[in-house]
């Protein structure tokens, strides 16, 4: 006995009001109904799900024939017929429930009494062992404790002392990190060679907390040649001027200076009167004078100032503006001061050699007549005071110039010297921690080795631990790994994830185990899988490429012997493999439908004024016939842009999405060098722009939800949709002529095919 049809359905979800259609064929013993979401699958699987359960509908009603009777929704408590549905309302009700354990599943099994003493003397043991992990596992959380705390509190040290307020890693410096960089370097036993002295650990500090000065010019100044100056001071101090000296003028040094300053006056104006008595001069005084301060006189005296002037060009030029130690690094301030205390020690040195040089050659000046010693020794300047002063300067640019680079070296010696100074205790605590973590390991492997005695001895006792070890065995075939495991409890199984109950499983997890617990609970001694009806509703969802070929095997494994199977998806995918699947089947290749085992159904829904209605239909032959549902949204656009007549307004709702996807696909290929928003790509297409805006306006306007109810939503504009899909496949012909045409050449020969014909026969 199995579902022959669903006869009627009023109001329930999109089947607003259902008849089974003339013209299709009954259910066979293999179905693949194909719909996207939201189309009625999930309506269906609930009304097999009712008839499973023997309750009413939640909502509305239904009628479905079973075995050539028809039954109503209200009185499914009566049918006898065994359904097993998989669906999203399984999963949640029996495999994870809001409380209690997974049903079990129960094969034949044997009593054994010796072996439930057994069992019961090892769970005493195990009771021992699991005391003694306990407290190995309170020494090893004491022991990591400490390890732990050590590290928090190096950690944090290192980071109160690095951390910065720019970019650092050590801002975020933890006890990870800490244990990390001392375990290497245990490991490499070279902590002594990282630990630093006081005054390199004073430095690297101030490197890391200096901040970006700017570079400075090194100093250009030379020390004058002293010894130099010294002679040629020594010569113009032993020679005099030759003249007819006036006594009373040579003995006058200030008189002499006095008379001469006048005579010029007296030159310059031509006077004859003295200009300070306005009496006349003496006959042949001016010419005495003139003898007394003659040529040699000047010229003499012009050599001294000249030399006293360059003496006093050296002196300004020994006033050097050394930079300020607060230019220079910090670092570097000790050595710069050092350098710089030198520098100008040997400047003041000069400075004084040059006054005394100076002061001499003014006194000669003012003695011109008389021969003169130095009384004074000049000592030649340190020049390498200049030298240490530039080689500080150059170690403050060069820190200037890697200044980043400078920091992170001084953090990373200063990190190091931090790590090694603490490693002792570090490799203390550290193998006290793992001596704790090896006892724990050891109580560990003894409690597992009596539990898996006990799990042994209890598979052979209790009946219902065989299906779950078969499952772990699958789940781990299925997963590649076996971290996901049932365990077996009086009333059920618990998932327990590494031995703790499972939490937060992901969507692929949650549909490998809840699909593999079906299946094997097709295998359950209560249930006769060839008298069984076996729904699947979308068994792979969010499974990936490779776990969805896996469940599809155990798939055809499990439900090849059902009575009927039933499988509903919107998984293109999937639809394939089921859609292979039973065009293999033996029989399928018979002339008539209806002594076919398999039968291929889609679900639609179109929009009328009160709602979405959902209808079930035969599957289009594109989409039974080729590979891709690519043909098949061609198919059905093409179809009704060339349509005779419009189409309605109930089949012009669905014409947007559909376009929308025939687009996205044709331009994945077209342009798969740009991705996101399918107007970019259009944008990027030689083709007329009005039409390529027509087309995406009415793509975004009709094919969002969240349209619904604005202004320019008006429904009767899905009128215009024929000549929009007419501009979408001239877009498409004009890009790519040659696929177009294929495509064209392709839906016509399906079309042109003649419609197969459909029976009632029985197989």
């Amino acid at each position: 006995m199995t579902v022959t049809r669903i006869t009627r359905m009023r109001d329930c979800g999109v089947f607003r009001d259902f008849s089974w259609p003339s013209d299709l064929s009954d259910f066979g013993r293999y179905n693949l109904i194909y719909g996207w979401n939201g189309s009625g699958k999930t309506t269906l699987s609930r009304l097999f799900r009712a008839l499973e359960n023997k309750t009413p509908l939640p909502a509305g009603e239904a009628t479905v024939t079973i075995g050539g009777q028809e039954v109503r929704s209200g009185d499914f408590s009566q049918v006898s017929l065994c359904v097993r549905v998989f669906n999203r309302d399984f999963v949640r009700e029996s495999v994870f429930p809001a409380s209690g354990d997974v049903a079990p599943i129960f094969i034949l099994g044997k009593q054994n009494v010796e072996k439930q003493r057994e069992v019961e003397s090892l769970k005493v043991r195990r009771e021992a062992s699991q005391g003694m992990l306990t407290t190995e596992r309170q020494k090893k959380s004491s022991a990591e404790n400490a390890r732990d705390r050590f590290c928090i509190d190096q950690a944090k040290v290192i980071k109160d002392t690095l951390r910065s307020s720019g970019r650092s890693a050590y801002n975020n410096y933890d006890k990870g990190i800490f244990a990390k960089r001392a375990g290497e370097m245990a490991t490499a036993g070279d902590a002594a060679s990282h630990r630093l002295d006081d005054d390199t650990r004073g430095k690297l500090l101030a490197q890391h907390k200096a901040t970006l000065k700017a570079k400075l010019q090194t100093i250009t100044y030379q020390f004058p040649d002293l010894q130099k100056l010294s002679d040629e001071t020594s010569q113009l101090l032993s020679a005099t001027v030759v003249s007819s000296a006036i006594a009373v003028l040579k003995d006058d040094a200030p008189l002499a200076s006095w008379v001469h300053q006048g005579l010029s006056h007296h030159r310059e104006r031509h006077a004859d009167k003295c200009l300070f008595c306005t009496q006349p001069m003496p006959k042949d005084r001016l010419a005495a004078l003139e003898a007394h301060f003659s040529t040699e006189y000047e010229e003499f005296l012009g050599k001294i100032d000249q030399k006293v002037n360059d003496i006093q060009a050296l002196t300004d030029a020994s006033n050097l503006a050394l930079p300020n130690p607060a230019q220079i690094y910090d670092d570097l301030v000790t050595e710069y001061g050092a350098a710089k205390s030198a520098t100008e020690a040997e400047l003041q040195r000069v400075k004084q050699s040059l006054n005394m040089l100076a002061t001499t050659l003014s006194e000669k000046r003012s003695r011109p007549f008389e021969v003169m010693r130095l009384n004074e020794t000049v000592v030649q300047p340190d020049a390498t005071a200049i030298d240490s002063i530039n080689e500080v300067i150059g170690k403050h640019n060069q820190a200037s110039d890697d200044f980043q680079g400078r920091i992170d070296s001084a953090r990373q010696r200063l990190e190091a010297d931090s790590v090694a100074s603490n490693i002792d205790r570090f490799i203390e605590l550290r193998d006290a921690a793992q001596t704790a973590e090896q006892a724990v390991e050891a109580a560990s492997a003894e409690v597992e080795r009596i539990t898996g005695e006990i799990a042994r001895l209890e598979r052979e006792i209790v009946d219902h631990r065989q299906p779950a070890e078969e499952l772990n065995q699958e789940l781990h075939s299925y997963l590649g790994h076996d971290e996901l495991r049932l365990e077996t409890k009086d009333a059920g199984y618990a998932i327990n994830r590494r031995d703790v109950r499972a939490e937060a499983l992901s969507e692929g997890e949650t549909t490998a185990i809840a699909l593999l617990y079906f299946l094997k609970s097709l295998q359950d001694r209560r249930v006769d899988l060839s008298k069984t009806v076996v729904v699947l509703d979308d068994p792979v969802s969010s499974l990936d490429a490779n776990a969805l070929y896996s469940a599809f095997g155990f798939i055809r494994g499990r439900t090849q012997d059902a009575a009927q199977l039933i499988i509903l998806t919107h998984n293109f995918t999937f639809f394939r493999q089921v859609r292979n699947w039973f065009h293999h089947l033996k029989g399928q290749k018979k002339k008539h439908i209806g002594q076919r085992p398999a039968r291929f159904y889609m679900l639609d829904c179109i929009h009328k004024t009160d709602g979405r209605h959902a209808s079930l239909r035969w599957l289009d032959r594109l989409l039974e016939r080729f590979e891709s549902e690519y043909h098949y949204l061609f198919s059905y656009v093409h179809t009704m842009a060339t349509a005779t007549t419009p189409p309605s307004l109930e089949e012009s709702y669905a014409l947007p999405n559909l376009s929308r996807r025939l687009l996205e696909a044709f331009l994945a290929f077209r342009q798969p060098q740009m991705s996101g928003e399918l107007w970019q790509k259009l944008k990027l297409l030689a083709f007329d722009e009005t039409k390529k805006i027509r087309i995406i306006r009415f793509l975004h306007t009709h094919s969002h939800n969240s349209a619904l109810g604005e202004p320019e939503h008006d429904l009767s504009l899905l009128s215009e949709a024929q000549a929009i899909l007419k501009d979408l496949l001239e877009l498409m012909k004009a890009e790519d002529g040659a696929h177009y045409s294929a495509m064209e050449t392709l839906v016509q020969s399906v079309d042109a095919e003649d419609p197969e014909t459909i029976t009632e026969e029985s197989e």
